[in-house]
């Protein structure tokens, strides 16, 4: 076996990996961009798909991040013509996400971005939990995907070689118990086991605690009569978050107080990602199901306020900052690098009744990093302007899509036989280093390598 990674060997974006199923055919795992300071370490001129696209057959997508498919559009310019497995939520979100990806980062033209989108919608090829599929190739390989509890449709993908032989790629794993998702699914085996490792060095808050301080951070809302400020990605984070706000207000629902503070999701993708989520409800988790069946809403709820247009997003701003008055905003873009969250920093984080809520990853080279790094107040360049930050500033760990270390130990040892070796991938060195040392704690026998010693992007070529 031979793997080619095109991303993500020594960082947490632009993953993008090559599994060679015999000396002339292979597949990609995920085509995502680069993000933050990996997206600025390859300058502006760096051509997106810089490895050649003979002998590739097929493309299998693990999620829809954009750090995991930003970069198809750029392999279908290229010439890619083969099918893209994903699974069927995938495919229901792939265009969505997809649409803006194109606008932002190639061209704004309509005509180009529809006919890109029905480029892509042609090759998309959804395959069913839980069932092999032959790939469209003469290597004769096979693959199955199983949900990976990061975000509605996310998949860990098995590929059976014809020589009996099997690797796994995890995929971006989330957390067990995650709010709206089943957990992820362990494989039965591996010979090669290629797992992430975005917190691998870490553990989590409980869900417990992490609902615990964000009804407290509503409650000072409340009480300060500012804003809370939350930059979160469209798909996963932004749904996660406004079902575990449903079940505190629920649980608040005879305090008056509480059910006078808005709301406000002001982001037309994330709106539209809501509706596919609901769409998609068979895919929920037992207890979001029973929710529903309660009558309840948890991602509609009475409370909830949509912002759609550019010129009402603009009145909201506005209002805010002339009025002062208590919200909590859920906005894109997840590390502040864009998108609608900027405006509300630029007119609020100055205000120290404001407080600004990360929930996830931030890249360093983002202004979500800076921000995420302060201790007190300070300067930051907001939109290319250098601005005064007064507000107060909150990170919950546990809000994170990605398992932490001990997650990912569980999804090892639930595996019905341990692998033979695991590749880790998808995370800083020394988050690396740190589940590697604790995998090989707990697991012994398995041999554990680390793609960020295998090299950078242009030259990791690591024969299994």
């Amino acid at each position: 076996m031979k793997i080619t990674h095109h991303g993500a060997s020594n960082g947490v974006t632009g993953s993008c990996h090559q599994l060679w199923l015999d000396s002339q055919h292979s597949v990609l795992i995920d085509c995502g961009l680069f993000q933050g300071e990996e997206r600025q370490r390859l300058g502006d001129d760096d051509k997106q798909i810089d490895f050649c696209l003979n002998g590739i057959e097929a493309v299998i997508v693990t999620h829809c991040h954009i750090d995991h498919i930003g970069r198809l559009p750029h392999l279908l310019i290229e010439g890619f013509r083969g099918p893209i497995y994903c699974s069927n939520a995938s495919a229901e979100l792939m265009p969505l996400i997809l649409r803006d990806a194109i606008a932002l980062g190639i061209t704004s033209d309509s005509r180009l971005i529809q006919a890109m989108l029905g480029q892509l919608e042609r090759q998309l090829r959804p395959v069913e939990y839980n069932q092999w599929h032959a790939i469209d190739s003469d290597a004769a390989a096979m693959i199955r995907l199983n949900p990976a509890g990061h975000i509605l449709g996310s998949s860990v993908v098995e590929v059976a070689l014809k020589n009996q032989q099997r690797v796994v790629f995890s995929g971006d794993l989330g957390c067990y118990h995650t709010p709206l998702l089943p957990d992820p699914v362990s494989p039965e085996r591996a010979d090669l086991l290629v797992m992430e490792s975005t917190y691998g060095n870490r553990s989590h808050q409980q869900r417990s605690q992490r609902t615990e301080r964000l009804k407290q951070l509503l409650s000072n809302t409340l009480a300060d009569g500012g804003a809370t400020l939350i930059p979160a990605f469209s798909i996963g984070r932004t749904q996660e978050l406004l079902y575990e706000i449903e079940e505190i207000l629920f649980h608040l629902s005879k305090n008056a107080v509480h059910q006078r503070l808005p709301i406000i999701l002001d982001s037309p993708l994330a709106s539209q990602i809501n509706r596919r989520y609901q769409k998609l409800q068979w895919l929920w988790d037992n207890e979001a199901k029973q929710k529903v069946a309660q009558g309840r809403h948890p991602l509609n709820f009475e409370q909830l306020i949509t912002i759609d247009s550019h010129q009402h997003h603009q009145a909201l701003v506005n209002r805010l900052a002339k009025t002062g008055e208590p919200a909590i905003i859920i906005a894109a873009s997840g590390m502040c690098s864009g998108g609608r969250i900027i405006n509300y920093l630029k007119a609020l984080a100055g205000d120290p009744r404001t407080d600004i809520l990360f929930v996830g990853y931030q890249a360093k080279g983002t202004l979500g990093h800076r921000l995420s790094q302060m201790t007190g107040p300070g300067k930051a360049v907001i939109d290319d302007e250098l601005m005064q930050v007064n507000a107060k500033v909150h990170s919950l760990s546990g809000y994170s899509a990605h398992a932490d270390q001990p997650d990912l130990i569980k999804f090892v040892r639930k595996m019905t036989t341990l692998p033979k070796q695991i590749r880790l991938i998808h995370g800083t060195p020394l988050a690396q280093k740190g589940l590697a040392q604790a995998l090989k704690k707990q697991f012994p026998g398995i041999h554990v390598e680390l793609a960020a010693c295998l090299g950078n992007r242009a030259s990791v070529n690591g024969a299994i």
